[in-house]
C-alpha cells in the first residue's frame, strides 16, 4: 500500500500545471513502469491474493480488496490525466495523436502503405483449434485477440485468432511532414494494426477484438545451494522470465466480455486482476512519443552537472585526495569525476590492482570498458559481480564473461546474499609502500542514472577506512570469516544492531534531559526492529525526522505513540536517492552514509557498507545539503499524516504586511547553488 501511494505522489508532478508539457507525459510514464515492476516483483504476495475468497483469511481477504481497489484506482487516474488533460494539451501545442476516423485520405493511403510495407511481414495471426492452442504469450508483450465469424480454408469455424505484436515494431510513428502541415501527427502502431485486421483474416469477417497484454511474475528464483555454477543457473533461468506466473491482464476499455472472460481463463486470472483501459495499454512505451517530439520548450531546462567543486579537473585526483576527503554530490556535480579517478588509475603504471563491486552499470558502460582497459594493461582487476541485480542480470552476466574472458578475477559474492555495497579499490606503489584509494557510493557506478538520481560518492585514501574495504572484498572471494573492521559498518553483520544502538543512544540522552535527534534519509523504511527502536526514541522524546522517499511503513505523529517522529516524501526532478543517517546524541554526533535501505532485506539479506563521515566540514555540508534543504521543502515534499495518507506541504500563508513566504524546492535550491558555483 505504501509503493502504491509512493507512484501516487509521482502521478501528481505529472498532473502539475507549472510542470512541462512532455515531463508530465514521462511521470506518467514512470509511474506506469513503477505498477508494472509492483506487480512482476510483488506478484508472489498479489497472486496469493488472488485465490478464491472462500481460500483466504478475513485478513487476507481485506487484503486483496484493498490492494486491488488502490491499484484500479490508481490506473483509473492515469488513464483520465491521459485522455482530459495531456492528450488535448498536447493537442493544443500541435502534437496529435490521430486515429483512423480522424485521419485524411492521403493520410490513410499512407498508413496502409506503412503497415503493408513495415508491419504486415511480421505478424502471424494464430487461430485457436485443437491443432493451433493459445500461442505463448510474453510478458508485457502487446497483443490482440480477435472474433472472427464464417468459416476457415478448411471449412472449420474456429472463432478466436491472437495476433502477437513484435517488440521490434515502434510503438508510435510520425507522419511524414507533407501530411501534417504546420502540425506535428503521429499514430499508434495498435491503430495501424487495428484498422488493417480485416487484411490479415482474408475471407473471414472481423467482429469484435481487443489489444491486450498481460503481467507475469517475473523475480527469477534461483536455488543458489543447488546451482553448480550460479551464473549458468540464472542465465538459463531468463530464459524463462518473460513466461511466468500471470498477475494482471490490461485489456482496452471497450473489449467484450466474452473475450476479456476467455483471457481471464486462460492465464488463470480472478476477475480483480482485469484492468480495463480507454487508451494504450501500454503507457510506458509513451516515451516514444516523448522523444519523436522533444523541443526545449516542453521539456525541463537542460541541467549541466558541474565538476566537483572540491577538484581540479587539470590536477591528479591521487593528490588531491591525499590532502583530504573529497564529496561529490550527484547528479549537482558530474559523475564525471568517478570515471576520471578509474581513468587515472588505469592509465597511471604505478597502479597495480584495482577492485570493484558492479550492482548496476548498464549494457553499454564507460566504466566496464575502463576496467577491461586495465586488464590489458596488465594491472591486477577483480570484480565482484551481483548477478542477482534485478533486471539487469543479463547485462552483468555478459560483463562478467567479458571480463573473465580477457583475464580479470571475477566473483559473485556470497550465496544467498546479494552483494549491493558500492567500493571501488585502488592501490598504488609509492615510494616503497602501496597507498591505497577508495572510492564509496550510495548509488551504482552507472553513468545514465548518475544523472537521474541524488547520491553522493565519497573519495579517500584513510589508513583505516582502505583497509576496511579491502578486508571486505576479501570476504566476498574467499567467505573466510566475518571480518574485524575499523569504521565501516557490515551488514548483514552489523549494520542493523549498530543503528539500533545509535538509536537507543539517542533515547538515553533524551530520557536524561540532553540532546536527542536523529534524521534518517533513505529510500524506504520497511525494518521492524528498526522501526520498533524508533517509536522507542521518539516516546523517550527524541525528536526524529525520516526523509523517505518511497515506502514507510512507520506511522507517523500518531498522537501518544509517534508524536515525535515526522516523516516526509520529496519527490522532484531527480529520483531521491542518497541514504545519510544522523545521530545526536547529548554531545555525541555521528553521520552515516550508506548503500542500504532501512529494509529487512538490506540489513539482513545483502552486503551493504556503511561509513562515517567524520571530517567536520564535509558532515556540515552533507547536513544542509541533504537533509536541512529537505526538510526546508515546502515544495516537492509530503508529509505522512496520522491516518497513513500523504499531503502535500504548502508554504505557510503570511500575516498580512509581512513578507510572503519563501517557496523552497529542495532540488532546485541545490542545482541554484551548484550552478552559482560552477
Amino acid at each position: 500500500m505504501s509503493l502504491l501511494a509512493f507512484d501516487a505522489r509521482v502521478l501528481h508532478w505529472a498532473q502539475r500545471p507549472d510542470v512541462p508539457l512532455l515531463e508530465r507525459m514521462r511521470y506518467l510514464c514512470i509511474v506506469s513502469s513503477n505498477l508494472d515492476e509492483f506487480f512482476e516483483v510483488r506478484a508472489a504476495l498479489y497472486a496469493s491474493l488472488a485465490k478464491p475468497k472462500a481460500a483466504l483469511s478475513a485478513i487476507d481477504a481485506q487484503a486483496q480488496e484493498a490492494l486491488s481497489k488502490v491499484a484500479h484506482s490508481l490506473v483509473d487516474a492515469q488513464y483520465t490525466l491521459y485522455n482530459e488533460l495531456l492528450i488535448p494539451a498536447l493537442a493544443k501545442e500541435g502534437i496529435c495523436l490521430v486515429s483512423h476516423s480522424e485521419r485524411s485520405l492521403a493520410q490513410q493511403r499512407w498508413a496502409k502503405s506503412f503497415f503493408e510495407r513495415e508491419v504486415r511481414p511480421l505478424l502471424l495471426p494464430v487461430g485457436l483449434d485443437p491443432a493451433h492452442p493459445f500461442p505463448q504469450v510474453a510478458n508485457k508483450s502487446l497483443n490482440f485477440i480477435v472474433h472472427l465469424s464464417g468459416h476457415d480454408a478448411f471449412g472449420r469455424e474456429n472463432e478466436i485468432a491472437i495476433v502477437r505484436v513484435p517488440r521490434s515494431l515502434p510503438r508510435f510513428i510520425r507522419l511524414p511532414d507533407k501530411l501534417s502541415g504546420k502540425r506535428t501527427l503521429l499514430v499508434s502502431i495498435s491503430s495501424v494494426i487495428r484498422t488493417h485486421l480485416k487484411d490479415l483474416f482474408p475471407g473471414r469477417k472481423v467482429g469484435q477484438f481487443s489489444q491486450f497484454r498481460v503481467t507475469r511474475h517475473s523475480d527469477l528464483s534461483v536455488d543458489e545451494e543447488d546451482a553448480k555454477n550460479l551464473r549458468t543457473a540464472l542465465r538459463q533461468g531468463l530464459v524463462h522470465r518473460n513466461y511466468g506466473q500471470s498477475v494482471r491482464l490490461e485489456v482496452s476499455a471497450s473489449c467484450a466480455e466474452h473475450l476479456s472472460d476467455l483471457l481471464l481463463r486462460q492465464f488463470e486470472l480472478p476477475a480483480s486482476a482485469l484492468y480495463r483501459v480507454h487508451g494504450p495499454v501500454n503507457l510506458v512505451r509513451l516515451t516514444q512519443l516523448i522523444d519523436l517530439v522533444a523541443q526545449p520548450k516542453w521539456l525541463f531546462p537542460s541541467y549541466e552537472a558541474s565538476y566537483p567543486h572540491q577538484l581540479i579537473s587539470s590536477t591528479s585526483i591521487f593528490e588531491q585526495i591525499q590532502a583530504g576527503d573529497v564529496l561529490i554530490h550527484q547528479p549537482y556535480e558530474s559523475f564525471d569525476a568517478v570515471l576520471a579517478f578509474l581513468r587515472e588509475a588505469v592509465l597511471d603504471p604505478d597502479v597495480l590492482a584495482i577492485k570493484q563491486t558492479i550492482y548496476r552499470t548498464g549494457s553499454d558502460s564507460v566504466l566496464m570498458d575502463l576496467l577491461r582497459q586495465a586488464v590489458q594493461l596488465g594491472k591486477e582487476v577483480t570484480v565482484v559481480v551481483e548477478l542477482k541485480a534485478r533486471f539487469d542480470e543479463e547485462a552483468n552476466i555478459n560483463w562478467s564473461e567479458k571480463l573473465e574472458y580477457i583475464g580479470a578475477q571475477v566473483v559473485y559474492g556470497v550465496v544467498g546474499l546479494k552483494t549491493h555495497a558500492k567500493m571501488l579499490l585502488v592501490s598504488r606503489r609509492e615510494g616503497h609502500a602501496i597507498r591505497r584509494y577508495a572510492h564509496l557510493s550510495t548509488g551504482n557506478y552507472n553513468p545514465k542514472t548518475a544523472r537521474l538520481y541524488t547520491d553522493l560518492s565519497y573519495l579517500t585514501c584513510n589508513v583505516k577506512l582502505a583497509h576496511d574495504i579491502e578486508t571486505v572484498f576479501g570476504l566476498l572471494a574467499n567467505q573466510s570469516r566475518i571480518p574485524r573492521l575499523n569504521k565501516l559498518i557490515l551488514a548483514p553483520f552489523h549494520l542493523q544492531h549498530h543503528l539500533i544502538e545509535w538509536v537507543n543512544k539517542t533515547a538515553r540522552a533524551a530520557a536524561q534531559g540532553e540532546t536527542g535527534r536523529i534524521i534518517v534519509k533513505t529510500n524506504s523504511l520497511t525494518d521492524l526492529k528498526l522501526m520498533e527502536a524508533l517509536v522507542r526514541a521518539g516516546q523517550a522524546g527524541v525528536e526524529i525526522d525520516l526523509i523517505v522517499r518511497g515506502a514507510c511503513m512507520l506511522p507517523a505523529q500518531v498522537p501518544g505513540i509517534t508524536d515525535h517522529i515526522r516523516v516526509r516524501s520529496i519527490i522532484g526532478r531527480f529520483l531521491e536517492h542518497s541514504r545519510v543517517f544522523y545521530f545526536r546524541a547529548g554531545n555525541d554526533e555521528a553521520l552515516y552514509l550508506s548503500s542500504a535501505d532501512w529494509m529487512n532485506r538490506n540489513m539482513l539479506r545483502r552486503v551493504e557498507l556503511a561509513w562515517p563521515v567524520e571530517d567536520v566540514q564535509l558532515r556540515r555540508r552533507i547536513i544542509d545539503e541533504c537533509l536541512q534543504t529537505c526538510l526546508n521543502d515546502n515544495v516537492d515534499a509530503w508529509t505522512l499524516n496520522a491516518d497513513g495518507q500523504y499531503r502535500q506541504l504548502q508554504p505557510a500563508r503570511s500575516r498580512a504586511g509581512a513578507k510572503p513566504k519563501v517557496h523552497l524546492s529542495a532540488q532546485a535550491k541545490l542545482m541554484a547553488l551548484y550552478s552559482a558555483k560552477a
